[in-house]
């Protein structure tokens, strides 16, 4: 891996770094050792929200806003994966022609299935983003809900967005998602109903205190000026908040958690105890909790 060209910021050593981190464990492994000590410095903005609410759209507008106040945005955007086929449909790039335009850098990524629909890898792409200069981070997350809201662990400000026509705003809103938001957005707010839930959302918020609440329209173009504000603003205070110990914990128990799971699916092919608890469990002879025991005690052995 050539760092000083991605330390440059050359798109291809970029393009290059990411696939590395969400392919290959060693490479991703040696990348981050090196270039660890110094990320962190760069503002992360972590947007979320129910799917429909034309997030894509609202990145787009928004990025072009941030490049045009002299800032150097990159934009993640984290894709479902299928999990039938694992793929993923990585069509962001083509929805934010826009940006691109505008300088910034566009990159998607397939979920993988992980908790919160947030990429494994996602943290590690940040850094690397970082490490290229980019500032700030924008990260997509695939949707929002109950337990969705892994994505304010990994960034410094979190952006909440809704839109009218997704008849389940209100239950989101209501789902928890309010206590995770620094700025709410109404997007499409050109649409009826709009107004009904700009007031709905200020509402909520309100009982929560702190957060801002925006109105947006990024079709039309309208609002996302300020929104653009608002982060650059916000960027100073809230840099720095996805290092507290909170976020390190969870990033460190999901590095252990990983491995652990690659442990157990190798046990799944090799350990004949782990084999044994299968078989004992469709004869009916073992019960699941007392087979999990059982097996877990063969993990701590290994």
């Amino acid at each position: 891996m050539d760092l000083a060209a991605l330390r440059r910021g050359r798109r291809g050593a970029v393009a290059r770094a990411i696939s590395a981190i969400e392919d290959d464990p060693a490479a991703a492994r040696s990348i981050i050792k090196e270039i660890f000590p110094e990320t962190g410095r760069s503002c992360v903005v972590g947007i979320t929200g129910p799917a429909g609410a034309g997030k894509s759209t609202l990145i787009d507008r928004l990025a072009q806003d941030l490049a045009a106040r002299g800032m150097s945005p990159a934009v993640l955007a984290v894709d479902p994966t299928s999990h039938v086929t694992g793929g993923a449909i990585l069509g962001d790039r083509v929805r934010m022609s826009g940006s691109t335009d505008s300088g910034a850098y566009i990159r998607s990524i397939a979920s993988r299935g992980a908790t919160g629909a947030v990429s494994a890898s996602l943290r590690n792409s940040i850094r690397v983003l970082e490490y290229a200069g980019f500032d700030p981070v924008i990260v997509e997350s695939v949707g929002a809900g109950q337990t969705e809201v892994g994505i304010s662990l990994m960034a410094d400000i979190t952006v909440v967005v809704f839109s009218p026509n997704t008849g389940d705003s209100i239950q989101a809103i209501k789902a928890g998602l309010t206590e995770i938001g620094d700025i709410y957005v109404v997007n499409k707010g050109d649409l009826a109903g709009a107004g009904r839930l700009l007031d709905a959302v200020r509402d909520f918020v309100a009982r929560s205190g702190g957060a801002r609440v925006v109105r947006t329209s990024a079709r039309r173009g309208t609002g996302t000026g300020e929104l653009a504000g608002l982060i650059e603003s916000m960027s100073a205070e809230r840099r720095g908040r996805r290092s507290t110990p909170e976020s390190l914990s969870a990033e460190l128990g999901d590095i252990v958690l990983t491995g652990l799971r690659e442990r157990v699916a190798v046990m799944a092919e090799r350990d004949a105890t782990f084999r044994d608890c299968v078989r004992l469990m469709q004869e009916g002879r073992l019960d699941p909790y007392s087979a999990g025991r059982r097996a877990a005690r063969a993990v701590a052995r290994r």
